[in-house]
């Protein structure tokens, strides 16, 4: 297939810039490009140069976009051809093999795998992409092709995939928000088994691609602590802590979700698995239930709190921190006297120093003792690229709380 490239086009970096690049990330800022030499069309691959005219590598550009150069190459004599596309896909794929369980599993994670703006993940035999970036978008094709051809040499045959580019964040790019299939039309609910738990993941309606692969071990981390106890699983989805919990032997859980369509494909998993006289899910706002299960005196020897992003934007941190803070404070009062809180946060712009922060804050706030047990981030076939920040963005602990002597 035809690649965009134009690499006698030259953006020249302002002087003092381009420190989170030199550093090994790969945005560039509008703010940061001093002038554009050559002729373009967005989303084309052109060459990159410092102010003294030091080569950068090669990046495709999108002027709509505030990052309005992503790269991918960083030596002169890798141009990007077909067969540098192969090499990094095939490299994605060589590190999972090594490092992850991959019979469901994100195959290749955007800027960690140096395919800035693409997230695709296996579910069983089923591709699901999700594409987030205009230059990445044209290589989108190409990038599939050649997945589904190595994962062939390893005897693994992809039936079907399906796009899941209908995030928001695309019309930052000046894209269209998209779905549909990339091959001919199958059944989008696919069964999968992860950590002994099944689940029917919809590819087609669920969130993101359909099922949050990154807790994955995070899940299997809450195994040993719910054996016999009373669990309550926040902000549960299709029920996938909640499902563990259960699996590992707990006496009784409750799921809480604000999505009905999130809770009623949850109790279908639970039928799944068997669990349904163990585990039970209930449609309702976890703000609004969590002080109504205070002032009834529910306790809990488990309180799992996996909530959505509060932010997407440094503009609204603020916001978020209070959102974090009253929902910890909560759970912890609900937890029974050296019982476990595991909480988390999928915000990267949340930081760990100040998750740990407003952890700490609603510690004092709920008048609790925590004692750390664990801390996690996100699964290893999610894998974080230092000096690129979005790709480390999941937090995860767990907590013994006790009450204040």
């Amino acid at each position: 297939m035809k690649i965009h490239s134009n690499y006698d086009t030259k953006a020249i970096l302002k002087k003092g810039e381009g420190r989170t690049l030199k550093a090994g990330g790969m945005w560039i800022y509008d703010n940061e490009i001093d002038r554009i030499d050559g002729n373009f069309e967005n989303g084309d691959i052109i060459s990159v140069l410092d102010f003294d005219d030091y080569f950068m590598g090669y990046g495709f550009i999108n002027t709509k976009s505030k990052i309005t150069i992503r790269m991918l190459a960083r030596k002169k004599e890798n141009q990007i051809t077909e067969d540098f596309i192969e090499t990094r896909v095939r490299n994605a794929w060589e590190y999972r093999k090594a490092a992850a369980e991959t019979n469901s599993c994100r195959l290749i994670f955007g800027e960690a795998d140096f395919l800035p703006g693409i997230v695709i993940d296996k579910f069983s035999d089923v591709l699901v992409v999700e594409s987030l970036a205009l230059g990445i978008d044209l290589l989108k094709p190409l990038i599939v092709e050649k997945l589904c051809k190595v994962l062939k040499e390893d005897g693994i045959i992809i039936r079907g995939v399906y796009e899941r580019s209908d995030a928001k964040v695309r019309t930052q790019e000046g894209m269209e928000r998209i779905k549909g299939f990339l091959s001919e039309p199958f059944d989008t609910k696919i069964e999968i088994m992860e950590n002994g738990v099944k689940y029917m993941v919809d590819v087609k309606d669920g969130q993101k691609t359909g099922f949050f692969l990154d807790q994955k071990y995070n899940r299997a981390a809450i195994h040993k602590i719910c054996r016999g106890k009373k669990v309550l699983d926040c902000f549960t989805h299709t029920g996938s802590f909640a499902l563990n919990a259960g699996i590992a032997g707990a006496s009784s859980v409750l799921g809480v979700d604000a999505s009905q369509l999130g809770v009623d494909q949850a109790r279908e998993n639970a039928r799944l698995n068997h669990l349904e006289d163990r585990v039970e899910f209930l449609c309702a706002d976890v703000f609004k239930l969590l002080p109504d299960l205070e002032k009834k005196g529910e306790k809990f020897d488990v309180v799992i709190l996996d909530p959505p992003a509060f932010t997407k934007s440094r503009n609204s941190i603020k916001n978020a921190v209070k959102g974090y803070r009253e929902i910890n404070l909560r759970g912890m009062k609900l937890v029974e006297d050296g019982g476990f809180l595991a909480t988390c946060s999928c915000s990267h712009f949340m930081d760990p120093d100040l998750f740990a922060k407003t952890i700490r804050e609603a510690a004092r706030g709920a008048h609790k003792r925590i004692r750390q047990v664990e801390f996690r981030t996100q699964a290893l076939d999610h894998p974080i690229l230092w000096a690129a920040d979005q790709s480390y963005y999941l937090k995860f602990y767990i907590f013994q709380v006790f009450e204040e002597m």
